[in-house]
């Protein structure tokens, strides 16, 4: 189980290296401004105002996507390094808010991230949000609710301290000190580990649970632990935090792809936002926002409509 299958574990991430706000309040309907006036007193860079209106593509969107003038788009702002509210407590930032920014403004149009529960943004796509991004793993159960087109991917990923000198094999940790978060599938399939280790009478493994990603990934650079077990996007922040003293190790495990969501009945924005993402990708532009992020793993090639698979 990888990347925001469930609220739960989305909601058991909240906490991400100290820099989201408050929760999100889908009942006040708040919304956390992404328009080109808006400053942060985050560190991110990304700036959308350089790409030009695409009006091949612009031109493909309904009247209801265009007549107010913004690109209405959901998600919960929990969830760092992919949208979280930043140092002002009011800023919405992250790679899935720069990738509003980017669509919105290949569209011609400006951006709106509007703070919402997890589970209330799918079922509110084409009504109160012209579309929903916030890290949703593409599954038959969502695709018979929305339309989703593939813009990353998203599985879990090891981190051990550069240059891996403990020399941590993934294949075989039995003996090793595994980091994770506590509540997130990370630990879960850590203690798993731990107890076949114990069944096949080899060393034991031990896991330190955490309150915080950071906490965990620290725990590592430190040397009080060996490995660091999270989401592989929370890895590459993870690494791109500690100023590269950690690197990824072995291959992403149970690799999901994450969707747009649109409108099921909505084929015209579907298919604007698969050729909004295509020219993102050929113009650099999709690139520039993960890597700012340290979440080059996200990336992808072809975004695909109503794909589960990668």
């Amino acid at each position: 189980m990888s990347l925001r299958k469930s609220l739960a574990i989305a909601l058991s991430a909240a906490t991400l290296f100290a820099l989201a706000g408050c929760g999100t309040t889908d009942e006040s309907d708040s919304s956390a401004s992404t328009s080109k006036d808006t400053k942060s007193s985050s560190s991110a860079t990304y700036d959308a105002s350089g790409i030009k209106k695409d009006e091949k593509i612009a031109a493909m969107l309904p009247d209801s996507i265009t007549k107010d003038g913004k690109l209405t788009v959901g998600a919960e702002l929990t969830y760092a390094p992919a949208e979280f509210v930043g140092e002002d407590g009011k800023t919405a930032q992250g790679y899935d808010v720069d990738l509003t920014k980017a669509l919105a403004a290949v569209f011609g149009l400006e951006p709106e991230t509007v703070s919402s529960s997890f589970d209330s943004i799918i079922p509110a796509v084409g009504t109160k949000y012209d579309l929903g991004i916030s890290g949703f793993t593409v599954n038959d159960e969502r695709l018979g609710a929305v339309n989703m087109v593939n813009y990353g991917k998203a599985g879990m990923t090891y981190a051990v301290q550069k240059g891996n000198p403990k020399k941590i094999d993934v294949t075989n940790l039995c003996g090793v000190k595994i980091a994770a978060q506590t509540g997130t599938v990370e630990e879960e399939s850590a203690k798993k580990t731990a107890e076949k280790c114990e069944k096949d009478g080899k060393d034991k493994t031990e896991v330190q649970s955490f309150d915080q990603q950071t906490s965990a990934a620290t725990a590592v650079v430190t040397g009080k632990a060996d490995v660091f077990y999270a989401d592989t996007p929370i890895t590459g922040y993870a690494i791109k935090q500690t100023n590269g003293q950690l690197e990824t190790l072995g291959e992403d495990a149970e690799v999901s792809p994450l969707g747009i969501a649109v409108s099921k009945d909505d084929e015209q924005t579907t298919k604007a936002v698969q050729a909004a993402l295509q020219k993102l990708m050929d113009d650099g532009e999709y690139k520039k926002i993960f890597e700012g992020w340290g979440a080059d793993g996200v990336m992808i090639d072809d975004p695909k409509i109503n794909s589960a698979t990668v």
